[in-house]
């Protein structure tokens, strides 16, 4: 199928605004210039919210749409099930094989202060690279999706890339505040937001020139299942329980289910 410039572009113009997004929640989440340990535990419970809802409620939906339509559903689901399980045993096996003195998740009373303050400076660091990991593998077949997406329909290209653009924002957040808090750069919280948005104009080249012929439904759904599951076990093994460390218990859970409420929302609006 043969699409003129102006389509393209119009298409990777509204693919390039959503994956920015994140630029956004970058910037809402850096205009606190000093440590709060209360916003830091409401931020990290909400991307928590964020990631564990689209992961469940969107993309583990979309993987098993896309599997049901090859095969039947019954095989569908399982495989979509298998995947998503996949995806947590993957990223716990990385984990796993992280030496135990860098693995933020081995606890360690340091007495100096200076020596504790670098342990937490690692591991909300570490915690910060692995959200964008875990955003950019997720913002790559979505940039495909919007691209395509508004290549065969404009309107439903402007919603795609309006229900994501709104996602993107709390990513950006779960993404710039622990590598803000673990180096006191704002520029170096800024790019890794950033950063984690160009994967979805890069999915959308990617897709277009390079995947759309072999890109089967099947790949599509087995891949979304396995980020959903990268996902939901970043959220409940790492943004949590450092949401709980560095705040209330209830500060941490209202941020979840706010961060929630926001992606619900958002499906609302932009179906």
């Amino acid at each position: 199928m043969q699409f003129d410039t102006p389509a393209l572009l119009y298409a990777f113009g509204l693919t390039l605004f959503a994956g920015l997004s994140t630029g956004i929640g970058s910037l809402m989440a850096l205009l606190s210039r000093k440590f709060n340990p209360k916003f830091l535990a409401i931020s990290l419970g909400f991307s928590a919210g964020v990631m564990i809802y689209v992961s469940l409620v969107e993309i583990l939906a979309k993987s098993r749409a896309s599997l049901t339509t090859i095969y039947d559903v019954k095989t569908g689901n399982w495989i979509a099930l298998g995947a998503f399980f996949a995806g947590i045993g993957l990223i716990a096996l990385i984990d796993r094989l992280v030496p135990s003195y860098e693995n933020p998740h081995e606890m360690k009373n340091l007495a100096h202060p200076r020596a504790s303050q670098a342990h937490d400076a690692k591991r909300l660091m570490r915690m910060g690279v692995f959200s964008a990991l875990a955003i950019s593998i997720h913002n790559f077949p979505e940039g495909m999706a919007t691209f395509i997406g508004a290549l065969h329909d404009p309107t439903m290209g402007i919603s795609i890339a309006g229900a994501i653009a709104i996602h993107n924002i709390p990513e950006g957040i779960a993404v710039s505040v622990p590598i803000y808090f673990a180096t006191r750069s704002h520029k170096r919280a800024f790019l890794y937001s950033f950063a984690s948005g160009l994967a979805e104009p890069i999915g959308a080249l990617v897709g277009f020139f390079l995947l759309s012929s072999f890109f089967t439904p099947a790949t599509f759904g087995i891949v979304f299942a396995l980020i959903a599951g990268i996902m939901v076990y970043i959220s409940l093994d790492e943004l949590l329980p450092t949401a709980e460390e560095y705040g209330e218990h209830h500060l941490a859970i209202g941020g979840l289910v706010g961060g929630m409420a926001v992606m619900g929302v958002s499906l609302v609006l932009f179906l």
